[in-house]
């Protein structure tokens, strides 16, 4: 795969956009897709579709929705887990890195990502300007927003184990969902930049849907959308 640079992407795609480029954003289910048009509203510069979830669904339907028209940017957008001490319930996590973080082999001497078996990559580069440019409008909106590796993978982490595992694998980690690495992969391949906006639904770790707040991650997700409309404006 030929990932642009980050210094291609802000070449390319200067942070201004104007009223002809357009933006495809990909959720993975239907409440996440009517949480992000609330926040656009009728600015007809997006497509916004439910892609399904997991990260061979999401791949799908992005190369679909790329094959037949053009776009000059691709957003995962929903909701995610936030790692515990990093991203907090109700929050907003920009993606400085989308990472495939169980796309890989087991071995007696642990994990090995694809990069170490010579594969490919696990990581998927973000446009840093623009990622920089909507985490400091979220902030100053009064919205709490870190910029962090978001981490795709194929099974929820369902364990402080698994979760502790994560951690040490990929420093930093913010937030884990299922989505970003496959459609950002379909994105990269067309030389489209990319962007990943997770709204913290619930800590990752231990399943305690008790402790879920996925109205208010909805919520944080459709005030976030506003605000990438008017940083795209």
């Amino acid at each position: 795969m030929n990932y642009k640079t980050d210094a291609e992407y802000n070449g390319d795609m200067p942070l201004q956009f104007s009223r002809k480029q357009q933006v495809l954003i990909v959720a993975s289910v239907d409440a996440e897709k009517e949480a992000v048009l609330r926040g656009l509203g009728a600015d007809n510069r997006f497509q916004v579709i439910a892609g399904g979830v997991g990260a061979a669904a999401a791949a799908a339907s992005a190369a679909s929705a790329l094959a037949h028209s053009r776009y000059d940017l691709v957003i995962c957008a929903g909701i995610a887990g936030g790692f515990k001490d990093r991203a907090e319930t109700g929050s907003i996590v920009v993606a400085s890195e989308i990472i495939a973080a169980d796309l890989g082999a087991e071995t007696p001497e642990g994990f090995l990502s694809v990069d170490e078996l010579g594969f490919g990559s696990c990581r998927v580069p973000v446009h840093q300007g623009l990622t920089a440019a909507l985490t400091e409008a979220i902030r100053s909106a009064g919205i709490k927003v870190i910029a962090g590796p978001v981490l795709t993978v194929s099974t929820a982490t369902g364990t402080a184990e698994t979760a502790e595992l994560l951690e040490e694998r990929i420093p930093g980690a913010a937030a884990e969902a299922m989505e970003g690495y496959g459609i950002g992969t379909a994105a990269s391949q067309r030389g489209i930049p990319v962007l990943e906006i997770r709204a913290i639904s619930n800590s990752v770790g231990p399943r305690d849907r008790d402790a879920w707040r996925i109205g208010d991650a909805l919520k944080a997700l459709e005030e976030a959308s506003a605000i990438l409309s008017e940083v795209l404006s």
